[in-house]
């Protein structure tokens, strides 16, 4: 696990993200007053991770922490307010990060064929000549697990998890080196997910991809991750290698993530629930932004913010309690 602030100049390193941020204004015009005063809301607040080449790190919160905003700054859908991203593959190559979004429907035209839209990356970055886009469109279909035979379908044709390979192809089409994965098998069914997690796994080490993976779900995080960030209102509450964060997590929210997993031992047993409702981010609490759902507060949780920290283990946590040695080491997951 890399500290929370290398660089792309490090041996391995494929991408750095540091100290980013992303601000959304509120409160003005039209909704001044409901909303009080003109202010902004963080959707993330100071973010900073890295990813070594051909590997994958992934990101897991309950919604509205910030990760689908940070996953659309890393894809450069949108700028960050401070911070910066870097790209040690990509260069100035915008076209070597692409983007599998959640709803394979949504993100694709209804009016494309399947070949037609696979092909549009090839054709706007000319990656090709034109004779050879068609083949090449044939060859990514093959690669995703459907048919040369499909380019000239439309999307209603497809079941989700086909119109998820097509997008995955698309994906593809533009030759990235880097692809950011927002929640991409959550609109599917959990048989079809599988499929779909196994396709990206074999993809990654074919293609030699490094990837940013967005989800909710621990179980998919698990098995597609090398490295996992837990993130809680716009900031990263601990981030580890996947096996440490599973077998030993130390942020008391990752340790509630983790309680609520379904597990053959306790069938039948009531699973205990996470504390509390993720706060508003147009007024997050003071301090650490979590002490109000945790066990573990005490008076400076409640006024300072506590900064991520290594470990002996290789894990950063930003939690008092964990630095303060408040929380009994020893938790089981299993």
């Amino acid at each position: 696990m890399n500290a929370p602030h290398p660089s792309t100049a490090e041996a391995g390193i494929s991408f750095v993200a540091r100290d980013v941020t992303r601000h959304f204004p509120v409160g003005g015009g039209l909704l001044r007053g409901a909303l009080g005063p003109a202010g902004s809301v963080k959707a993330v607040d100071g973010v900073s991770f890295a990813i070594r080449r051909g590997e994958t790190f992934s990101l897991v919160g309950e919604s509205g922490c910030g990760k689908s905003t940070l996953a659309r700054m890393v894809a450069g859908l949108d700028k960050p307010s401070a911070g910066s991203i870097h790209f040690a593959d990509a260069g100035r190559d915008g076209h070597r990060i692409q983007m599998v979004f959640q709803d394979p429907y949504a993100s694709l035209n209804p009016r494309y064929r399947i070949g037609t839209a696979i092909a549009e990356p090839i054709r706007f970055l000319k990656l090709l000549p034109e004779a050879d886009v068609m083949p090449r469109v044939h060859e990514l279909l093959l690669q995703v697990g459907l048919a040369p035979a499909d380019a000239l379908k439309f999307p209603h044709e497809f079941s989700g998890g086909q119109r998820q390979r097509v997008s995955i192809a698309r994906a593809l089409a533009g030759n990235p080196t880097f692809l950011v994965c927002d929640e991409p098998t959550s609109a599917l069914d959990v048989s079809v997910q599988a499929q779909i997690l196994n396709l990206l796994r074999r993809l990654q080490e074919r293609l030699g991809l490094t990837c940013l993976f967005i989800s909710h779900n621990l179980s998919v995080i698990n098995y597609v991750s090398h490295d996992v960030g837990v993130m809680y209102l716009g900031r990263l509450a601990e981030v580890a290698p996947t096996r440490v964060l599973f077998d030993a997590p130390k942020h008391p929210y990752t340790r509630l993530l983790l309680e609520a997993l379904p597990r053959l031992d306790t069938r039948g047993r009531d699973k205990p629930p996470i504390i509390g409702e993720i706060p508003s981010p147009l007024n997050p609490p003071s301090g650490c932004t979590f002490h109000p759902r945790c066990p573990h507060a005490n008076a400076r949780c409640q006024s300072e913010k506590p900064e991520l920290a290594a470990q002996p283990d290789g894990s950063h946590v930003a939690c008092h309690a964990v630095h303060e040695q408040r929380i009994p080491v020893r938790f089981h997951t299993r």
